[in-house]
């Protein structure tokens, strides 16, 4: 993953099934400045018994006519559509990413050479899958919706176990509410995962709108990822809880400033601002006209700006000491 903060477009499902939609979202991602644009890997055999029902999210979004079997069967996308969409996100500069929701999907993504493997929230208590990710000793970001302490930590005991170094895992703090209500984001257990697990935090987002990603950022996020969409009202799981393509350009260019202006930590004079010293700061000057031999005190002295003579700091210093000269109203004392 990248130095800066790694922004990864989560184009999950929101193709519809259509592989033109789907290299239209790689397009919108790269043009925006993602690092990263992710799809979904699995088939509905392996994934969804036949007769399970849908969240209540899938349900508000996609009605009961189907089961969550067909709706998800309807949104594979095969061998040869991801071989396409990685060759296009190679010729846009952008990375091709896919959460594999099985284990024949992990191997089709380690056939493609993929070095990035993404654990989805539903997975985080699938030890079989968590044993086979781990053991690829890959980097791995691992989301957390509806889990606790106790069970990122005994993830990521079953990851490092396997083989992968806790140093390239990242832990994304994650709410899997479609969207998320503000009041259950709770983005400061993102950084109480960080300390008392020691990895690498990121944050991914289900929210409307695009301050919450940002202010992970702010807060330490290593890695955001975001649902986005090329419209809202395209028929669809996730669509409504996604981005439209303006709103995803404008949460990459406020992390990218976020990232700017969070800088390396250590208060000094930024170079943009040290010419504004000399005129903001004060100077000692006499407050009213000043004979040799005079004493300085409070009632002769006062402090003008610019900085060009005697700092205020040196302002105890100075009081009952004797003038060496005369001094004009307004004119700088010597050192």
């Amino acid at each position: 993953m990248a130095e800066h903060v790694f922004i990864i477009a989560e184009a999950g499902v929101n193709h519809n099934g259509d592989l033109d939609l789907a290299l239209k979202l790689v397009d919108i991602a790269a043009d925006v400045g993602a690092d990263a644009v992710k799809f979904q890997t699995f088939k509905a055999e392996t994934l969804v018994r036949k007769n399970a029902r849908k969240a209540d999210y899938q349900q508000k979004t996609t009605g009961n006519d189907e089961s969550q079997f067909a709706m998800i069967q309807r949104l594979e996308l095969d061998l040869e559509a991801h071989q396409r969409l990685n060759q296009h996100c190679k010729k846009r500069g952008i990375t091709f990413l896919s959460s594999a929701f099985d284990l024949p999907s992990i191997d089709l993504l380690v056939q493609m050479g993929i070095k990035i493997f993404k654990i989805p929230s539903g997975e985080i208590t699938n030890l079989p899958y968590l044993r086979k990710i781990g053991g690829l000793g890959k980097q791995v970001v691992l989301s957390t919706g509806m889990s606790d302490m106790d069970e990122i930590g005994a993830a990521l005991e079953i990851l490092t176990r396997a083989g992968t170094p806790r140093q390239q895992i990242c832990v994304l703090h994650c709410n899997t509410e479609y969207p998320t209500p503000m009041a259950d984001v709770n983005l400061r257990a993102m950084q109480t995962i960080a300390h008392k697990h020691r990895v690498r935090i990121g944050y991914s987002d289900h929210t409307t709108g695009i301050e919450i990603p940002i202010a992970a950022v702010a807060l330490g996020a290593e890695l955001i990822e975001k649902h986005f969409t090329l419209d809202r009202n395209l028929p669809g799981p996730d669509h409504q809880a996604s981005l439209e393509p303006a709103e995803l350009s404008a949460m990459v260019t406020a992390i990218r400033n976020i990232e700017l202006a969070l800088g390396e930590g250590n208060k000094t004079p930024s170079r943009s601002e040290l010419k504004n010293r000399e005129v903001a700061r004060r100077s000692i000057v006499a407050a009213t006209a000043i004979r040799q031999g005079e004493c300085f005190s409070a009632e002769n002295l006062t402090v003008k700006r610019p900085a060009t003579g005697l700092s205020p700091m040196e302002w105890d210093r100075l009081l009952g000491r004797t003038a060496q000269r005369d001094y004009a109203a307004d004119e700088e004392i010597d050192g």
